[in-house]
């Protein structure tokens, strides 16, 4: 029945679901009618909120921008390549291909969500290749799916911004240690029984008829590593050849990492960036075959690139315009200690289909948030997860991180997104009832 009822919607989404670029664009638009209604008397401020607000999160946008592409270059390495594809062989039936893709994803985003786009998109490719009885629409939704899971896994942008000393709201919660946001019991029993239930949503969601295997994308650039003999012997064309500048590279970033640890640094965004920025530079050739997998990885974040500042805009306009804020304060006005966690998971969901970043979401909606759970004697942890949560739920209703997936692999948000909202409600009513007990 499951398999009918998804079916259909797929079709439906299809016909209706604009670009990526079209969404962001209307819910700007969205959110500055709201604005005007709210404040009437100030239009001009909503227009400087979103200007300013264009270029507010600069600096977290880089670091996103570097998770994403050290993870991409990383998953790149030749033998990483070879053991995803090796491990894609292992998927004999259909049903096997959709959870071999969904359980390999979800062990990437937990180690890092820019490893995760490329790893998620490898491994649902190659698993395609050799079963052509897999819906390949599903598999690539299979391996973006595990999105709901990273606010648990090492690269959480708000477990680690608040595990970060300086970050913005050290005076109000302090430096909250890793071991009680994305390490704490309640965490962990969210994440592996998502794990458990998901990929079974997902099998009973696949087609019975009108399959669409996987077809092979035509590269047209057609690479070749022949250099020219005379070429190859000039010291510049050696300098970028040699591994040896790579691994010296890659052990100074090592060196300082474990000098940090020593001295007491917690895991943070900073750190995770180095970290697989070393790893790259050591595992890769050399200098030159790193900044290929570098600039293939900006060709498929770009559209990540160029939307980030409009809902960097919105974010703006949201707190400005008070709309943010009159979403959570409603839902904090009717939570009590018990039940606060849960109604923070639904408002971060909703914001963030306004403001899909982790840690933007978190500038915004964090200072609220902390400040009415405080009232209630809510642990400042448990508030900054269900944020965290609640963020990556509607990651499969919004459709700004699936983009670099869906880059790689070649579909269209559209070919995933009736999937993916249909697996959003079980992820919603799952979490819902498990933030009640855990934490």
């Amino acid at each position: 029945m499951l398999n009918r009822i998804a079916d259909r919607f797929s079709k439906m989404v299809e016909k209706y679901l604009p670009d990526a670029f079209v969404i962001a664009v209307l819910l700007t638009l969205f959110v500055f009618i709201v604005a005007f209604f709210m404040k009437p008397a100030e239009p001009i401020s909503t227009f400087k909120s979103f200007g300013d607000g264009f270029w507010m999160y600069l600096t977290f946008t880089m670091q996103m921008v570097l998770l994403l592409m050290t993870g991409m270059a990383l998953a790149a390495v030749p033998f990483i390549q070879r053991i995803l594809t090796a491990v894609a062989s292992l998927a004999k039936t259909a049903n096997q291909a959709y959870i071999l893709t969904f359980l390999v994803s979800s062990a990437a985003y937990y180690i890092n969500w820019g490893l995760a786009v490329v790893v998620g998109a490898i491994i649902a490719r190659e698993v395609g290749k050799r079963n052509k009885k897999a819906h390949f629409p599903l598999l690539v939704a299979a391996a973006y799916a595990p999105t709901v899971t990273y606010t648990a896994g090492l690269s959480s942008s708000i477990g680690l911004s608040v595990a970060t000393k300086g970050h913005f709201l050290e005076e109000a919660i302090g430096v909250i240690p890793t071991s009680e946001t994305i390490f704490h019991p309640g965490t962990i029993i969210i994440l592996v029984a998502l794990v458990i239930t998901m990929p079974i949503f997902i099998i009973f969601m696949a087609p019975k008829k009108d399959i669409i295997p996987f077809t092979p994308k035509v590269n047209e650039k057609a690479k070749s590593d022949i250099e020219d003999t005379a070429q190859s012997k000039y010291p510049a064309i050696r300098l970028e050849k040699s591994p040896i500048l790579g691994v010296l590279t890659g052990l100074i970033g090592f060196i300082y990492i474990i000098s940090e640890f020593i001295n007491g640094r917690d895991l943070d965004l900073n750190i995770i960036n180095i970290t697989f920025l070393s790893l790259g530079l050591i595992f890769h050739q050399s200098l030159f075959q790193y900044a290929q997998a570098f600039k293939e990885a900006a060709t498929s974040i770009s559209p990540i690139i160029l939307q980030f500042p409009f809902y960097a805009g919105i974010i703006a306009v949201l707190g400005s315009s008070g709309l943010a804020e009159s979403i959570i304060n409603w839902m904090a006005s009717i939570a009590n200690k018990d039940t606060f966690d849960v109604f923070t998971y639904w408002a971060a969901g909703i914001v963030n289909l306004l403001a899909p970043s982790g840690g933007g979401q978190w500038a915004l909606q964090g200072p609220l948030q902390v400040a009415a759970g405080a009232k209630l004697g809510v642990d400042h942890a448990v508030t900054a997860m269900a944020v965290g949560w609640g963020d990556g739920w509607t990651n499969l209703i919004q459709p700004f991180w699936a983009l670099p997936i869906l880059s790689v692999v070649g579909l269209h948000i559209r070919h995933i997104m009736g999937y993916c909202i249909l697996l959003s409600i079980w992820v919603g009513i799952l979490t819902t009832v498990l933030l009640f007990f855990v934490y």
